[in-house]
């Protein structure tokens, strides 16, 4: 007779059912593993033979075969290795077989019998609780899969433990959520000082998710500023707390406990691959574009990145979603997030200075910024020339506005975007917005929509160029309270799409 039990394989941040099947028959005794199982998958046989001489089980004397359903589905990770040892203890009738055939199991077995913690398990209780299962899982990641309301979330310590709480002996009781952790301090805007039109575009990115970049020479406080962004970002709604943990779930990066209210914020470094971008390796792991999800990504020295890098860029900042594609899996992500660039305008970073620029001006600014190309720069709704900041300006105190009252204006903004658009799926800010719906909610009145229509002749705008032009007035307007779009708005979104100098 077959037992049942039941675990999750993962492909991307869905997690999809799997039934291990464990049948013991006559004949030579053995144990083998099928289903396309990975070479982790593979080893939990040793792990799960020692598990079991340790709690004095006997392993039988029998053809053991462990089946994971469907068999076409890769099957990776060390997480298999609480399902099959629990098809196992229900073949031998040490637990009983109709409660196992109710519960998804995952965790990886220590040689003593504990369970060790494993990545996935919120998208795992997702899936027990939309498919009617209970969760089985390390005590380590009870409290982050118990955030998942519906799921009835069983979490134990070691395989002895499951034992005795399917055998009745020693229940243990449902898991319950973690603490979400308190906001860290972070550093406030008011500690910038001048950057004033630096400022206003990061407030302007920030209520309408729009993406920056910032250009300008080096120290004139590109990264200070972006820094402060997340300061001034309102905090995730309960869904996207809930979709960004996810992510962070599968890719092993959530702290036992689980889920945080705060938007990430994402720096990787130039030098990091495509893969660590965009995405990859060999079990298609989410890159910092997907980690950003709902926040920031932050790129500073941007010209800097591989080109092949930059290039991918395109196609997630424009779909909010990102393809990962390996000979054996294709997986999707969510990558709704703001990019933020930092870049200097030249390859010595002085080209606006005319005591310490190189003598290649202007092709050594040509040159370095040639590096991002037009198609990529078009997708930047604000392009922003960071000035080197005055002796005299750094000796002031830092008296300029605080992040909480820009924070205040930002959430106000979004506040009013979260109404406009409830009835439309799919378009959360003023970023998102596109076709009819944008122009409905962005076209200028008259006087603006002249103005706007003799900027896009005059600098050549594309029809992107154009759309993000109404999307960055659209925003502004809302910043300043007013339910039309006007003339002031439209001429500040113009003034923050130009190309900047160091660009011409």
């Amino acid at each position: 007779m077959v037992s049942v039990a039941h675990s999750v394989a993962f492909r991307g941040v869905e997690a999809c059912l799997v039934e291990v099947q464990c049948s013991l028959s006559s004949g030579l005794p053995g144990f083998s593993i099928v289903g396309l199982p990975d070479k982790t998958v593979s080893e939990a046989k040793e792990r799960v033979r020692a598990a079991l001489a340790c709690m004095a089980i006997a392993f039988p004397s029998k053809k053991v075969t462990i089946n994971l359903s469907p068999a076409d589905l890769p099957k990776e990770g060390s997480h298999f290795d609480l399902p099959i040892a629990v098809s196992l203890l229900a073949a031998l009738d040490i637990i009983p077989r109709d409660i196992t055939q109710s519960v998804i199991a995952m965790g990886e077995l220590s040689l003593d019998g504990k369970i060790v913690p494993v990545t996935g398990a919120l998208p795992a209780a997702m899936t027990a609780a939309s498919e009617g299962y209970d969760l089985l899982c390390p005590e380590a990641c009870g409290r982050e899969a118990a955030w998942v309301s519906d799921a009835r979330v069983t979490a134990a310590k070691s395989l002895g433990d499951v034992v005795r709480h399917f055998t009745g002996q020693v229940p243990i009781a449902q898991a319950q959520p973690g603490e979400i952790p308190a906001s860290p301090q972070r550093s406030d805007l008011s500690e910038v000082k001048g950057q004033e039109r630096a400022k206003r575009a990061l407030e302007i990115a920030a209520a309408g998710r729009h993406h920056l970049i910032f250009i300008g020479t080096p120290g004139s406080g590109k990264s200070m500023l972006a820094q402060r962004l997340p300061g001034i970002l309102p905090p995730m709604t309960a869904m996207e707390a809930l979709e960004t943990s996810m992510i962070h779930s599968v890719a092993g990066l959530l702290d036992e406990g689980g889920i945080t209210r705060n938007r990430p914020f994402r720096d990787p470094h130039h030098t990091s691959s495509m893969a660590a971008i965009i995405g990859g390796g060999r079990m298609a792991k989410p890159g910092e574009v997907s980690l950003a999800h709902n926040g920031v990504l932050f790129m500073d020295e941007f010209p800097e990145y591989q080109r092949n890098v930059l290039e991918t860029l395109r196609q997630p900042v424009e779909t909010a979603e990102v393809m990962v594609s390996r000979a054996n899996a294709h997986v999707r992500y969510p990558c709704r997030f703001m990019l933020v660039a930092a870049a200097n305008p030249c390859k010595c970073g002085y080209l606006s200075d005319p005591e310490r620029a190189c003598a290649r001006v202007p092709q050594c600014g040509q040159d370095y910024l040639g590096r991002i190309s037009g198609p990529l720069m078009d997708r930047f709704d604000l392009r922003v020339d960071v000035p080197p900041v005055t002796y005299t300006d750094l000796d002031l105190p830092a008296n300029g506005e605080k992040s909480a009252s820009v924070a205040a204006r930002v959430a106000a903004a979004e506040a009013v975007q979260s109404r406009r658009y409830a009835d439309r799926p799919g378009v959360r800010t003023n970023a998102d917005a596109a076709g009819e719906a944008l122009e409905e909610i962005a076209t200028p009145d008259t006087q603006g929509r002249e103005l706007l229509l003799r900027a896009a002749e005059r600098f050549n705008l594309s029809a992107r160029g154009y759309h993000r032009v109404m999307r960055v007035a659209r925003t502004i307007a809302d910043l300043d309270g007013s339910e039309a779009v006007r003339r002031p708005h439209v001429a500040e979104a113009i003034s923050f799409r130009l190309a900047s100098p160091a660009e011409a």
